[in-house]
């Protein structure tokens, strides 16, 4: 069956360039490249809900992808923007631009927006997953009429810049595996002293991106905030339909015996919902739960790995700045031994360990890319410190090959012949098969024609382009 888009004609009109333009916009399809002024290049991509009516104030969500990939962010809000009733907005912010003239550009896009569509101005919201979840979370601090921010895999970017006097509605949507669960953790405690509203909503798949349901909810948690504030008429029928899928899921979880996770929901319930309803028979709920014998044991299982975590965190951190500083390639084997320890965390029985396990490799994987980046950032680059990082990530991450590369480009370049044919064998033995990507290495070429590369590539890959005798 052919779609059928209903289309919106809007005009507005530029007096100061004494000429008038018109935009087209299309319900339920994504617009791209939308100019903010002609004089200027910024752009933006837009999708209206397929029931979209100017007959009706509309919440406005901005979602960001630093990498360039804004379509693509903005595509997977487009379910739950149709189900809960919202406008998106991708403008285009790359990471390669500062972060004052992104804050200008964001706010160019929002009033453009607000001009020309019949935007709720209470409701306008951000959203952002990693480091684009960072910048979304700056953008309600410096632009006071942002009111709230969806944070997928990143907590607050300093909390430092909060400010008590402009508070903002703060939803994090992240994994108990991923590094950052801890880091948000210990945001929700500045934002509760704040009094900011603020949720945490966990998913259970080790991706990037939550499932729609998650998505979904955060848009309802908006729209059940300004239901509270007043900025759209309570409607008791979405707040029951809402509080009951909640329900369902507490007692999803209290049925599979995720008490931690049943308990920390219903805390969240209470934020959402005290404004709203009566919730005593929720609060009996989580106060059975607390006096719970399991409740107990896996709490202090829990906090216990928690305590063990943040310790680990602390030597990280402490030796990579010093291993980089000091060049001090000798101490690898304790990375070595620690990537180990890590490893028996994640194939551990003990859950909470297996998640702290898989946190702790997400965080030092994090402290080794953000040191790289740092070296890489200076006028005069220490190659010293960077073949040395390299080497660590070829140790976290041993089927990531371009990091074994990295390394016997650049041992090449200084003529560490030795150093790179380890590295290259280490790659060949953890299954790099492109020939072609070896020939064509930067900084290899003397290194490319020895016998000893010629040797290892043909005993791996079975197709060394020199055969090179030594006399």
């Amino acid at each position: 069956m052919k779609k059928k888009y209903a289309i919106l004609f809007l005009a507005t009109f530029m007096l100061q360039q004494g000429f008038s333009q018109q935009m087209v916009l299309k319900k339920g399809k994504i617009l791209e490249g939308l100019t903010v002024q002609d004089s200027i290049p910024d752009t933006f991509s837009l999708y209206l809900p397929t029931n979209f009516a100017t007959e009706k104030k509309w919440p406005l969500l901005l979602i960001f992808d630093l990498e360039g990939k804004e379509k693509q962010a903005l595509s997977m809000f487009i379910q739950a923007a149709e189900q809960e009733g919202y406008v998106l907005v991708a403008p285009r912010v790359l990471d390669s631009v500062s972060l004052s003239n992104s804050m200008v550009k964001t706010g160019k896009v929002i009033n453009k927006v607000v001009s020309i569509l019949p935007i709720n101005k209470g409701r306008v919201y951000t959203a952002g997953a990693s480091s684009s979840a960072r910048f979304a979370n700056l953008v309600p601090i410096f632009l006071k009429n942002v009111k709230g921010v969806i944070s997928i895999g990143s907590s607050i970017a300093n909390t430092e810049l909060l400010n008590v006097k402009r508070p903002f509605h703060f939803i994090g949507i992240t994994n108990k595996n991923d590094f950052n669960f801890t880091e948000i953790l210990a945001a929700k405690k500045v934002l509760d002293r704040f009094r900011f509203p603020n949720q945490l909503l966990l998913h259970q798949e080790q991706t990037e991106w939550p499932d729609i349901g998650l998505l979904k909810k955060s848009m309802q948690l908006f729209t059940l905030a300004a239901m509270a504030k007043g900025f759209v008429a309570k409607d008791t029928s979405y707040i029951e339909k809402a509080f009951n899928e909640d329900v369902i899921k507490v007692n999803r979880l209290k049925n599979s015996q995720k008490l931690l996770l049943a308990e920390r929901y219903m805390s969240e319930m209470m934020s959402v919902y005290g404004t709203h309803k009566n919730l005593d028979s929720l609060r009996q709920i989580q106060k059975s739960i607390r006096k719970d014998q399991r409740f107990r044991a896996m709490r202090r299982i829990e906090n216990a790995a928690f305590f063990k975590e943040s310790l680990l965190k602390e030597d990280y951190q402490y030796y990579i700045e010093e291993d980089v500083i000091t060049h001090n390639f000798n101490n690898l084997g304790w990375w070595n031994y620690q990537k180990s320890e890590i490893d028996k965390f994640i194939s551990g029985s003990n859950i909470y360990e297996k998640e702290m396990g898989n946190r702790l490799l997400g965080y030092v994987n994090a402290l080794a890319e953000d040191n790289i980046d740092i070296v890489k950032s200076e006028a005069l680059i220490d190659e010293d410190a960077l073949a040395l990082l390299y080497m660590l990530k070829t140790i976290l991450e041993p089927q990531n090959f371009g990091f074994y590369l990295d390394t016997i480009s650049l041992s090449a370049k200084n003529e560490d012949f030795g150093t790179a044919l380890f590295y290259l064998e280490e790659a060949l033995k953890n299954g790099f098969k492109d020939t072609d990507a070896l020939y064509e290495l930067e900084g290899t070429a003397l290194f490319r024609i020895t016998p000893k590369f010629n040797a290892l590539v043909e005993k791996y890959l079975k197709g060394a382009r020199y055969e090179i005798i030594e006399e």
